[in-house]
């Protein structure tokens, strides 16, 4: 089985290497490229949201491993295999909008946000514990975005 694994290069330490613009920017360019009820583009709109309330680093690096992924996605390539099922359904009529989403959140939280503590922990050159408040706050922001999804 293939493995992709991507991660950033250390910076010292307390520089600030991921920047919230760029990747607010690609993620903004992307935004209108599904039709409705397109699985990614649904998934898209949740983790659009969860960079637009945010901008710390591990926010952003977060971000970046879901456009890494739908690079490789839309470039032919394999994406992680958590993600593959919104790339590979994401117009299949038996599911649902609403699944897309909590999907591709399943993955984030499951996959990325572990990997994106590691890249932000290089990034930054700190320890897992430094980042505790912000691993805080993403997972609060997920749990409201996984609620409303829920409600809608």
């Amino acid at each position: 089985m293939a493995q992709i694994e991507q991660f950033a290069e250390p910076a010292g330490p307390g520089t600030l290497v991921a920047e919230v613009d760029p990747v607010f920017e690609r993620m903004r360019a992307f935004r209108h490229r599904w039709p409705p009820g397109d699985g990614v583009g649904v998934f898209h709109e949740v983790c659009l949201t969860t960079v637009r309330e945010t901008a710390g680093t591990l926010e952003v690096l977060l971000a970046e491993r879901y456009l890494s992924a739908l690079g490789a996605a839309e470039a032919g390539g394999r994406p992680p295999e958590c993600r593959r099922p919104l790339f590979q359904y994401r117009h299949h009529p038996g599911v649902r909008p609403v699944q897309f989403a909590l999907g591709g959140l399943h993955a984030h939280i499951a996959h990325d946000l572990a990997l994106a503590v590691v890249d932000s922990c290089r990034t930054l050159g700190c320890a897992p514990p430094e980042l505790e408040g912000e691993y805080e706050r993403v997972g609060d922001l997920l749990a409201l975005l996984e609620e409303r999804i829920h409600d809608e």
